[in-house]
This record gives structure tokens, C-alpha cells and sequence, in this order.
């Protein structure tokens, strides 16, 4: 059963209530069912979470400025980079299943196809899915974590920006490189690939918005 924390934070990242929205108590508590009580400790957790901040009645969506983004950006890179490092390192090792690299190359399948349907929402949840992997694979719960929070600050605050985009082939490209790499057992390039995959999102995210 979900907690409270779960369920305000699903309303939030999945975009019931959008980047600048504002939020009361009493509204959650009607939504939810449920008492005041664990809508302020939800909200204090999301708070710490950097997804709201207090306003003068409740909490109001947090976005992310233009630098704000960008330093999240930065920090995700360096994250992902470290994650795919140690995946392609446990599979040189050979901790790695057949089941979890082939799930690997599914969910890269499954990100594309989303993407080049059209459904951009989707897309973004299947992409966050095949990285999310990455983080699994890696074994590392502290950076696999911290990546989440990442990843829910970065898709709030990109929302309203989605378009289609225009690099679609090359995503796929570049998440198919990484999976092979991943495969391989080649940590440094593994690393060089998903730090470079990052970066240049954020560089297209920044041309979109001129």
C-alpha cells in the first residue's frame, strides 16, 4: 500500500499538480482521504525533496530557474556517469544476469518506440525507466537515490517545455551505444557515454528554449 509521501509525490511528478502550482493541506487531506497529520510530514519530506516550497497557505510546485536546471543537469551527468561505470564494471565482473541486460536493451526499445510515437509523456517515463536500470545494475543505493530526487526536480520543471524532439534517432543511438558498452564490460567508455548522453539533452533542452 502506497504511503502518503507516494501518493502526493505521484500527483506532483506525474503532473496532477504542475511545476508552480499551488497546494494546501486541506486540499490533499479531501484528495487523499486522510488526516492532516501525514499530509505535513508528506510535505516535509517533498520539501527536503526540492519538489515544494512553503507558501502562505500550503506549498507551491517548485521549478527550477534556468541555472537551477542547469546545475541539476550537471550533477545527473556526473551521476549516471558513475552508475553506468560500476554496471559495466559488475559486468566484467560478472555479477551481471543475462535477464538484466536484456531487460536493459528492452527498455531502450521501449523508450524509442514511445518517442516516435508521439507519446512524449510516455517517452519520458520509459526513458527515466531504461537510466533508472542503469542505477540498479550499478548497486549503488546512494547514488541511485539521489538520481531519483534528480529525476523528479528535472521532469517537473521540464514538462511544459516537451516537444517533440528533434534528436530522436540520435537517443536511441546514443542509449544503444551505452547498453553495448554496458555489455561489453567496458566501464570507462560506459561512463564517457552516459555522462556525454546527458549533456547533450541538457544542451538540446537550452537550444529549445532560445
Amino acid at each position: 500500500m502506497k504511503t502518503v509521501y507516494e501518493d502526493v509525490r505521484g500527483l506532483i511528478v506525474l503532473g496532477t499538480y504542475p511545476a508552480g502550482r499551488a497546494v494546501t493541506e486541506q486540499e490533499l487531506c479531501d484528495r487523499l482521504g486522510v488526516s492532516r497529520t501525514p499530509v505535513r510530514e508528506a510535505l516535509r519530506r517533498l520539501e527536503s525533496d526540492g519538489l515544494v516550497e512553503p507558501a502562505r497557505r500550503g506549498v507551491t510546485v517548485v521549478e527550477l530557474d534556468p541555472k537551477a536546471l542547469q546545475d541539476a543537469y550537471l550533477v545527473r551527468a556526473a551521476l549516471e556517469a558513475l552508475t553506468a561505470e560500476l554496471a559495466a564494471t559488475r559486468q566484467f565482473s560478472g555479477e551481471l544476469a543475462p535477464a538484466d541486460l536484456a531487460r536493459l536493451k528492452d527498455l531502450a526499445a521501449e523508450a524509442d518506440r514511445a518517442t516516435r510515437s508521439g507519446d512524449l509523456t510516455e517517452g519520458v517515463r520509459r526513458n527515466r525507466a531504461f537510466h533508472g536500470h542503469i542505477a540498479r545494475l550499478a548497486d549503488n543505493p546512494p547514488a541511485a537515490e539521489a538520481l531519483e530526487r534528480l529525476w523528479d526536480r528535472i521532469v517537473v520543471s521540464t514538462r511544459t517545455s516537451l516537444a517533440a524532439p528533434a534528436r530522436t534517432g540520435q537517443v536511441d543511438d546514443e542509449h544503444r551505444r551505452l547498453v553495448a558498452a554496458i555489455a561489453d564490460g567496458r566501464p570507462e567508455d560506459a561512463a564517457a557515454l552516459a555522462r556525454q548522453h546527458v549533456l547533450t539533452t541538457m544542451s538540446a533542452l537550452e537550444g529549445a528554449g532560445k
